[in-house]
């Protein structure tokens, strides 16, 4: 194994780094483990982890489960494991298996069906590994992959070389090293923390690691990338969110896919998260059946402005292996742009992107908005389809100047 392809090593300390959720602990029903009154904050997040549903006997508790499902979830031991939260099934359609929470969360046996375009590292974090969990790729910025658990494992994983194998978190001994790579590159201002999922982290854990790389006095912000308010939104408490406030600028960024899992629930957790004055974000991946038609994305991206989510990345889906029936032609992606610029808020629109395989990093991909273009003029198009000639500094065009481009384009 490489650096990159090991899971985060646990430390002696594990009762502070997250709760204990390996267990056999059947689900008792779904409705009384969504919520629990009587239950303090804190109790409610680690009844669902505790709780999670990793066994066929209990989705079928809860969804009428198809032969080929039934098939996928079987096979799905060694690989990415089947891991779901009572909440996030709760929102599954009971017969429906085209329903887009379930097809997130339920294996299918396209995963184990590899095309030759896959890649085991899709994004090639390996190879711009630095130090244990520590990706340097930008100049600027690094990524910190602190655990390799999740409260729910989503079929589409890009890491799904690596998360779940384990569910470990980063060990103090690993931390150290990570926290002196930083230290000693003084171009580094950005730190992102991903996993995994950072927020299966206890408060005091969460608290210690941020609060280590804020005493470094060139890392200007600090963001964390998440699920959990969408899988497993009991996990935003009023206490998680006094840890978060201490270490302002701190963003982060959601990872959203759907309308239907916008709920009140979730709707509550992102509230706590923006009172606290934390700036959040949203990140899609596009996925075929599941967010790929043109409504589907612009409800959700105004859904999601209405929570205080700013819309900033759909991503294509990666050539992780076992996903290929997840892709969809890049131009279903430009299409979707195209819906939503002019028809609706500015900031509704997210930026769609390719994270480029090998590690080419990140890659805007935008509708044609410049047709054509000389010394003197751009030629450009607007939402409705209406060309606009705009004059470069100082140019004054003729009118047969005019004429030959917009000719250009005939």
């Amino acid at each position: 194994m490489t650096t990159a392809e090991k899971p985060p090593s646990t430390s002696k300390n594990d009762a502070r780094i997250y709760p204990d959720f390996n267990r056999d602990a059947k689900i008792r029903s779904v409705k009384t483990s969504v919520s629990d009154a009587s239950a303090s904050q804190d109790d409610a997040w680690k009844h669902q982890l505790k709780n999670r549903i990793t066994k066929i006997e209990e989705v079928e508790k809860i969804v009428n489960l198809t032969v080929s499902e039934k098939r996928a979830i079987g096979y799905s031991r060694g690989r990415l494991k089947m891991a779901i939260t009572p909440y996030f099934a709760s929102l599954m359609d009971k017969n429906d298996p085209n329903c887009p929470v379930r097809k997130q969360a339920i294996p299918s046996v396209e995963e184990f069906q590899t095309s030759v375009n896959e890649l085991s590292d899709p994004c090639g974090e390996e190879q711009d590994t630095v130090a244990p969990g520590l990706v340097h790729r930008y100049p600027d910025r690094v990524l910190l992959i602190i655990t390799d658990a999740c409260a729910m494992y989503c079929r589409h994983c890009t890491r799904r070389r690596i998360v779940g194998s384990a569910e470990g978190a980063m060990s103090d001994e690993h931390l150290e090293k990570v926290l002196d790579y930083i230290r000693n590159n003084k171009n580094i201002r950005d730190v992102l923390i991903s996993g995994g999922d950072p927020f299966l982290l206890t408060d005091e854990r969460l608290d210690d690691v941020i609060g280590e790389i804020r005493k470094i006095p060139h890392v200007e912000i600090v963001r964390i990338g998440t699920r959990v308010p969408v899988v497993m939104p009991q996990r935003v408490t009023n206490n998680l969110c006094d840890v978060l406030r201490k270490y302002h600028p701190l963003f982060v960024s959601i990872h959203f896919n759907h309308p239907k899992e916008i709920t009140d629930e979730v709707k509550k957790a992102c509230s706590l998260l923006a009172d606290a004055g934390i700036p959040l974000g949203s990140q899609t991946v596009l996925l075929k059946g599941i967010n790929d038609k043109s409504p589907v994305m612009v409800e959700l991206m105004q859904k999601l402005l209405t929570m205080r989510v700013r819309p900033y990345y759909i991503y294509q889906c990666d050539l992780a292996p076992g996903t290929e029936h997840f892709r969809t032609p890049i131009s279903s992606g430009i299409r979707i742009i195209e819906s939503l610029r002019g028809h609706t808020s500015g900031y509704a629109i997210p930026t769609f992107v390719i994270d480029a395989p090998g590690g080419g990093g990140k890659i805007p991909v935008n509708p044609d908005y410049v047709i054509s273009k000389n010394k003197k003029a751009v030629l450009l198009k607007n939402y409705q389809g209406k060309m606009f000639i705009y004059p470069q500094v100082n140019a004054v065009l003729s009118e047969n100047e005019e004429k030959k481009l917009v000719n250009s384009i005939k």
